[in-house]
């Protein structure tokens, strides 16, 4: 489960952010996840849980997951179409010859702190 090391990566860059800034205590955190990014939202969110709950800026800081849609991009047609749906091969001309625009993302998006 790589879920926990991605977990444990991302609260180490919030706290880095909440130390820069001076933010004494994080209420939640939105994480942007692409579709096919190999990140299981289910299993991130059970670890987020579970590791925020030995921190300090981040104690019971809830996670909020926003999922990107994977969207591919056919160099033949030049036209974009759902991944997780067709995959590789185009459906628009069946070319192979594609390549994932969006979907494989892991962002920090935004940060909420609580005013002290």
């Amino acid at each position: 489960m790589h879920e926990l090391g991605i977990a444990f990566h991302c609260i180490k860059e919030v706290n880095k952010i909440a130390q820069e800034n001076n933010v004494a205590k994080i209420n939640s955190v939105t994480i942007q996840l692409g579709e096919v990014s190999t990140v299981i939202p289910e299993y991130f969110e059970d670890v987020w849980n579970w590791a925020v709950k030995k921190e300090t800026i981040l104690k019971d800081a809830k996670v909020k997951i926003e999922i990107i849609k994977a969207v591919t991009f056919c160099e033949d047609c030049k036209r974009e179409y759902p991944t997780v749906q067709f995959g590789k091969i185009c459906p628009n001309c069946g070319s192979d010859n594609t390549y994932l625009v969006t979907g494989n993302e892991f962002v920090i998006k935004e940060i909420e702190a609580v005013d002290q």
